[in-house]
């Protein structure tokens, strides 16, 4: 990876989102209203619907510039949900769809790519709804390449040790996290939805893949 590699795109969060929009809304649009009360592993506690309608909260909150104190604080979430408890589950995914229309331009608009994580997890939580779903994909997709590429700039925003991630589903090694003087990188061999499950707290039950030089929990950017 270059340095230019490392340079943000501010497009990048508005494609994430276009491409999930177009892959998970004609899926969940088609899915019986009995669905949507299924629950999310990744999530305990919140249904299908809990999860979507946390994620179109969200995205609205970006597209109207609404960010009052507390905001996107586990408080603040649940309150969010609990004000859609009543929509009918037609008009959260109408939310969701205008959000994740709406937002990759205003996302793109914070020159120092503070939002940029919103759009990485929205696709993550689009992932736990496929697992909730039991449909396949989940953490990957058509979105996949441009979740890697802002998992990369997240963990160099957050100072992650650095890892080179030998994927088994993607051509050339991914690098993440913060070059250290000191410390020899880490290395990830596996598929990428393993490698996204890892970084996000989700789980790796029975999964088989190589993590050395880094612990698991060094790794989760959520924890």
């Amino acid at each position: 990876m270059t340095a230019a590699d490392e340079v943000r795109d501010p497009t990048l969060p508005g494609r994430l989102l276009a491409v999930e929009r177009d892959a998970l809304l004609p899926l969940l649009r088609a899915r019986p209203d009995a669905d949507f009360a299924l629950p999310t592993p990744a999530c305990p506690g919140w249904t299908v619907r809990d999860v979507l309608a946390h994620c179109s909260a969200v995205l609205v909150r970006v597209v109207e510039s609404r960010f009052e104190k507390g905001v996107f604080s586990p408080e603040s979430n649940e309150r969010d949900i609990a004000e859609r408890a009543e929509w009918t589950n037609t008009r959260v995914l109408d939310e969701l769809e205008r959000g994740m229309t709406e937002a990759g331009e205003v996302i793109a608009e914070r020159a120092d790519g503070a939002w940029d994580p919103i759009a990485f997890g929205e696709w993550v939580h689009a992932g736990d709804v496929r697992d909730g779903l039991g449909e396949p994909g989940a953490y990957t997709g058509e979105g996949r390449p441009h979740a890697l590429s802002l998992l990369a700039g997240i963990t160099r925003d957050r100072g992650r040790p650095r890892l080179q991630a030998d994927l088994d589903d993607v051509d050339e090694p991914l690098h993440l996290g913060v070059v250290s003087g000191t410390r020899t990188p880490a290395r990830f061999i596996g598929d990428s939805a393993t490698l996204v499950r890892l970084y996000t707290g989700r789980a790796v039950d029975g999964v088989s893949y190589e993590l050395t030089g880094a612990a698991v929990e060094e790794l989760n950017l959520y924890g």
